[in-house]
């Protein structure tokens, strides 16, 4: 079998409401892809628009030579496609890019074979994977009624963004709480936002609050500092997202008590699961990170986390605040916040091509009003 041809589609799936997560971003911005084999198998795949669809259109299309005539069946072949573009961020992570022709070619895999994604990635270890709610930063009230909205529905694990002024900060997370009450876990992201003093004085405010993981609180490449906060704090600390050498420079320094990673940006699903090994020998969680992904992304990753040991918090997911989906059915049904893993051939989801057309359309009239801001 080999590789024909690669479409891309970008597209934005607007937000509910409006709402904006993070600062500047009204949607979802993602682009889809379709490699075509001469054995007739499509597969899909997406990259979330990270750090831009422009960037990530110019990765595919500098990739898609070395790609064209490849076996699908080779993935460990196809990744090493990432030394053509090399890495592009300060931790070491790789183009999203790459990794949805990494997930394209899974998907061809597993239809050919007529298996779900979790049985090749070593059989399913848990039937659903559990995901955060998100919490949009906005007035304290209305976070408030978010939060009990989602508890209603279900969901046990809520995730906030932090960074803002430090009263604001807690006047905010003082409001999830009390909208989900005692029982729900809170996570907090931010975003390296923060000084390690400020960061000292502001995990010492949310103590009151019960906070499950404080996300990458100070820059990533400060990983000293992140160990000395950890050393100060009672708050357990989340770093990443990383690639594996930060990993193992974070688990050397004891500087967090979990660790995020993300198959966009470190090649591909199999680096996910290498990301969980080495999370698992050295004892700590491992937690699927989001740039923001729509259904083809999350059911991919989700086959993964059901085979892989270790995955033992709710994930990140921006499905709380999508208002649809490029699938057909639409949005992802999530039960108590967790996604039943997909039991059709490959990532086991098909593409509804009426909402792909609706979205890729928005992206071309008005994509850059979606695309993420400072």
């Amino acid at each position: 079998m080999r590789i024909i041809g690669i479409r891309h589609i970008p597209v934005v799936v607007p937000f509910r409401d409006a709402e904006q997560w993070p600062p500047g971003r009204r949607g979802l911005v993602s682009v889809l892809i379709e490699i075509d084999t001469d054995e007739g198998i499509t597969g899909i795949g997406e990259a979330p628009a990270h750090p831009s669809a422009d960037i990530v259109l110019a990765v595919l299309r500098s990739v898609e030579r070395f790609a064209i005539g490849e076996d699908p069946f080779r993935t460990e072949r196809i990744a090493r496609l990432g030394e053509v573009v090399g890495t592009w961020h300060a931790v070491g992570t790789t183009s999203p890019a790459l990794a949805a022709i990494d997930m394209a070619c899974w998907d061809i895999v597993g239809k050919a074979c007529g298996q779900p994604l979790v049985n090749l990635f070593g059989g399913a270890l848990r039937e659903e994977v559990e995901y955060l709610h998100q919490i949009p930063p906005g007035p304290p009230d209305r976070m408030r009624d978010l939060a009990a909205q989602g508890a209603a529905a279900g969901s046990e694990s809520f995730h906030v963004r932090v960074g803002a002024d430090l009263d604001t900060d807690v006047e905010r997370i003082a409001a999830v709480r009390d909208g989900i009450g005692p029982g729900r876990s809170i996570r907090i992201d931010a975003g390296e936002a923060w000084s390690p003093a400020t960061a000292l004085r502001a995990l010492r405010a949310l103590v009151p609050y019960g906070i499950e993981f404080a996300g990458q609180p100070v820059p990533a490449r400060n990983i000293p500092e992140m160990a000395r906060l950890r050393a100060h704090t009672g708050t357990p600390l989340l770093a990443g997202p990383l690639c594996r050498a930060q990993q193992l420079e974070v688990i050397r320094h004891g500087a967090a008590d979990a660790i995020s990673a993300d198959n966009a940006l470190d090649g591909g699903l199999l680096n996910l699961k290498r990301s969980a090994g080495i999370c698992q020998a050295a004892g700590i969680p491992v937690i699927k990170h989001s740039l923001g992904e729509l259904g083809v992304a999350t059911c991919a990753a989700a086959h993964l986390i059901a085979a892989t040991p270790g995955f033992d918090h709710a994930n990140q997911s921006y499905r709380a605040l999508l208002s649809d989906d490029v699938l057909v059915g639409g949005p992802l049904p999530h039960r108590n916040g967790r996604l039943r893993v997909p039991d059709a051939p490959g990532i086991g989801v098909e593409l509804d091509r009426d909402r792909l057309a609706r979205y890729a359309e928005l992206h071309q009239t008005s994509g850059e009003e979606f695309e993420p801001g400072p």
